[in-house]
């Protein structure tokens, strides 16, 4: 498969390396030599100095080899015009990055599809919805959905009160109907849990289970439910704007911006929230602000380490809940070790969705694991595939893979040994970003 990347920021990047690791015929786009420096020495990929809107430079690097032609430049006109390019050159399939929410509604895709542009990604509104859910279910660190939420996936950090420690997994404890733990992340290794695994105290814990069971779960993992209604946001980047578009209306919201003119802007944009003009990385400044009062802390700002260290600073001040967007993916699990609650991470939110598009038509989702090296993946198994043919117990799925559940006819069920996949049933799996490939081929 011959894939084209236009732009080599950090969304462009992160994504070639990905793509590099799957054996792909990856080419990287960028006008600047400076950002494409080193990485054809060090990944399996080719890199090229040209423009993405120029039709020599496109037919130079085999625009009409291209399965999937990907622009994610940061300016949105290039993009899009570059998509209408590639698709006129002969490439098979495109998508463009953008940041016009307008473009995203449903009434819009049949306009663009006859442009020439097939796939249109948003990373700041996709993690703006990681966010929002992560405030609505707070005591989480990752809540994904599959199907209408028939199947939920969900991410805790398991205290010393939690009723599932020290339990081993061939004991027979977990088998049961409620959930299934799929993973445990503990420091910088992800355990696929089978006989003697322990879950321990600071692991983080991969739930599958359905909606009327999230609250059994919560109860095992030791969490308190409660509810955010303040919420101090710092940074006013596209991230934080997005939120405020998306948050639920009970939450009152107060905005720490640096920049006067970036604050005036959103204050005449979100005349329900509060905007402060104000240095955030001062803790005199944000204890002014009343962040003692607040539920919750999100640090959305430009700077990785800004936004680890302010949501320390929080969790010190008595905030419950912290969210900090961490660009730097090396600065991840340092993040997840210092405790500061959930991490938001953009590039590897838009990196899975166009991940997607590379696999076979009957994956329906790729989710990322923020914290953790895996993938949740949504797959639809065909009649006559290997996952019809026996019970899950029979089947030797390839190392570093978990089936959480099933969704039949509209209904989630947790997998146990005994459980046998039907023809057309959603199954969500759970694996190392390396095993999707060969996962692929049981359900087709």
């Amino acid at each position: 498969m011959k894939i084209i990347i236009a732009g080599a920021g950090e969304v462009g990047t992160h994504l070639a390396k990905l793509l590099a690791r799957e054996n792909f015929d990856i080419l990287l786009l960028d006008e600047d030599p400076a950002k494409l420096k080193d990485l054809e020495a060090n990944y399996d990929l080719i890199t090229s100095v040209g423009s993405p809107t120029s039709i020599t430079g496109l037919q130079e690097v085999g625009i009409d080899r291209a399965d999937l032609f990907v622009a994610v430049t940061p300016l949105e006109s290039v993009n899009m015009t570059a998509c209408m390019l590639a698709t006129n050159l002969g490439a098979k399939s495109t998508l463009a990055r953008i940041n016009n929410y307008e473009y995203l509604l449903p009434k819009n895709k049949e306009f663009f599809e006859k442009l020439g542009v097939n796939h249109l990604i948003y990373p700041e509104v996709l993690a703006a919805e990681e966010i929002t859910e992560s405030l609505t279910t707070n005591w989480l660190r990752q809540n994904l959905s599959f199907c209408d939420d028939a199947l939920i996936l969900l991410g805790i950090k398991v205290r010393k009160n939690a009723l599932i420690l020290n339990e081993k997994f061939n004991s027979g404890f977990f088998n049961n109907q409620d959930y299934r733990v799929v993973a445990i992340k503990r420091g910088n290794k992800t355990i696929i849990p089978f006989g003697n695994d322990l879950i321990l105290e600071n692991d983080i814990v991969y739930f599958m289970t359905t909606p009327s069971r999230l609250d059994f779960v919560r109860r095992q993992a030791g969490k308190e439910d409660y509810t955010i209604k303040k919420v101090m946001i710092l940074g006013g980047t596209k991230i934080a704007e997005k939120t405020l578009k998306v948050i639920p209306s009970y939450i009152n919201t107060k905005v720490i911006e640096n920049n006067r003119d970036r604050s005036l802007s959103l204050a005449e944009k979100y005349r329900d929230s509060l905007i402060i003009c104000c240095d955030g990385r001062n803790i005199d400044a944000l204890k002014e602000e009343g962040i003692e009062e607040m539920d919750a802390f999100i640090a959305v700002s430009e700077n990785s380490e800004a936004n680890i260290l302010a949501c320390l600073a929080a969790k010190h001040l008595g905030v419950r809940k912290t969210i900090a967007e961490v660009e730097n993916i090396d600065y991840i699990s340092l993040a997840e070790s210092m405790d500061i609650g959930t991490v938001i991470n953009k590039k590897m939110i838009a990196a899975s969705y166009i991940y997607q598009l590379t696999l076979n038509a009957d994956v329906l989702n790729v989710r990322t694991l923020t914290s953790a090296d895996a993938e949740v993946v949504e797959f639809v198994a065909k009649r006559g595939s290997k996952i019809t043919k026996s019970k899950i117990k029979d089947i030797r799925l390839p190392e570093q893979v978990n089936i959480g559940g099933y969704v039949r006819k509209g209904e989630g069920f947790i997998v146990n040994g005994n459980s046998c996949i039907e023809p057309d049933d959603h199954v969500i799996v759970f694996c190392v970003s390396s095993a999707i490939r060969k996962v692929e081929k049981y359900f087709n």
